[in-house]
């Protein structure tokens, strides 16, 4: 088989990618509870299948947690491109208003509906079908195509895409792909940090008509939350070429993600996500409780905004807060090789501009980031991603497919 002939079979491969995602939307794979075990080797079936050449192996990490690990050779040594995904899915939940099945995986009107269709078993399919044609035709590439499938991004990947670069050599490369719920429209080469805070206000308990006798714990921790949100003014010392790139991609990037994306995306922002405390109108509080979600841009390290954090709360009377997750804001160099292959392939496959962006939300990408490997997220748009009805276009998925073994191709043909 030729390049070109690659090229053709890669868009030839629509119904193969949507006959995938319904094998796997059907098989439910919820997080919570997190189990994707029948996922995982519904996976490793369709792998057999579709991939019979590969290597599969399963990983159990913890009861129902299983990892998918498919690996693919080239003709001659060289280099090593990983792609990856997660089996597990928000809950099915079918109190929700579905007007199809859940699991169903039902195509209609250019849609593939079902829990997972957008995050992430589209993507997902649309990985397989990449790695498969790799696979299939190892004439045409040198070095290693690896495909690794997590069973817990959704409760933050550690015995997922964290254990399988702790504990599988072949789980990490020179290029990770990732087609987690985004846009084909929009390359996605960083994400923001987080930090999630819980705070604790106690007070003293007393009438409310004799407010001079006790100490209103709702009015300290209000007092904190302002100096939280006081974050927001933390000036972000990002590369250059990171504000350029989000700048750059707004036209594009904001009409799919929301006006406002931009200046999200290069700022801090808080979310104060619970405040609890108080029993009654006529009852001053004696604790109080809140928690917030702090995003950090690149440029902002968990470490600045921490010392903002103990320079604002230490010294507030009857207030203590901790840290309850960490994650550092994480990028690839959006000048790097393989954020510039993976533009300009799915520029030829939209037959338009690709934009080049960060990404608001999180991913198993920074584990491969914080680890020093290249990663791009290019996946499907999500719609009412862990809502009813969830769904992702079966246009997306095929252009996705197609981008994903595309730039596999190109990165190990190099």
């Amino acid at each position: 088989m030729s390049v070109a002939a690659f090229t053709a079979a890669a868009a030839a491969c629509e119904a193969q990618v949507v006959g995938i995602a319904q094998r796997l939307v059907a098989v439910a794979s919820p997080n919570p509870p997190g189990d994707v075990a029948a996922c995982a080797r519904e996976a490793a079936a369709i792998l057999a299948e579709i991939a019979p050449t590969a290597r599969v192996a399963l990983h159990a990490t913890a009861p129902g947690i299983v990892n998918v690990v498919a690996i693919a050779r080239g003709h001659a040594a060289g280099r090593r491109l990983v792609f990856n995904g997660h089996l597990d899915t928000f809950p099915v939940n079918e109190a929700l208003p579905w007007t199809v099945a859940p699991l169903g995986g039902l195509v209609r009107g250019g849609r593939l509906h079902g829990r997972g269709a957008a995050d992430m078993k589209g993507g997902i399919a649309a990985s397989l079908a990449a790695f498969a044609l790799l696979a299939r035709h190892p004439q045409l590439w040198r070095g290693e195509a690896v495909l690794t499938l997590a069973g817990d991004e959704e409760s933050m990947g550690t015995l997922g895409t964290r254990w399988l670069l702790e504990n599988v050599p072949e789980a990490t490369g020179d290029a990770v792909i990732i087609g987690d719920a985004g846009s084909p429209r929009v390359l996605r080469f960083g994400e923001k940090g987080f930090l999630w805070v819980e705070l604790e206000a106690a007070g003293r308990a007393a009438h409310g008509a004799h407010v001079h006798l006790g100490e209103n714990a709702l009015d300290r921790l209000s007092v904190a939350l302002d100096a939280v949100r006081g974050l927001r003014a933390l000036p972000p010392q990002a590369p250059a070429s990171v504000t350029a790139a989000i700048a750059a991609a707004r036209a594009v990037s904001e009409p799919l993600s929301g006006a406002g994306e931009a200046a999200v995306l290069g700022s801090v922002t808080v979310n104060i996500g619970r405040v609890e405390g108080g029993t009654s109108p006529n009852l001053v509080p004696a604790s109080a409780r809140a928690a917030a979600d702090i995003r950090l841009p690149v440029g902002v390290p968990c470490a600045v905004a921490e010392a903002a954090l103990h320079a604002a709360l230490d010294g507030l009377p009857g207030v203590a807060w901790r840290v309850l997750r960490r994650f550092e804001p994480n990028h690839t160099d959006p000048g790097s090789e393989l954020v510039r292959l993976a533009a300009e392939v799915a520029t030829r496959v939209l037959g338009e501009p690709c934009a080049v962006n960060m990404r608001v939300g999180g991913s198993d990408a920074r584990w491969f980031r914080m680890a020093g490997v290249p990663t791009v997220v290019l996946g499907p748009t999500p719609h009412n991603m862990g809502g009813a009805d969830e769904y992702a276009l079966v246009r997306e998925l095929h252009q996705v497919a197609q981008m994903h073994a595309l730039v596999a191709l190109e990165f190990l043909s190099r």
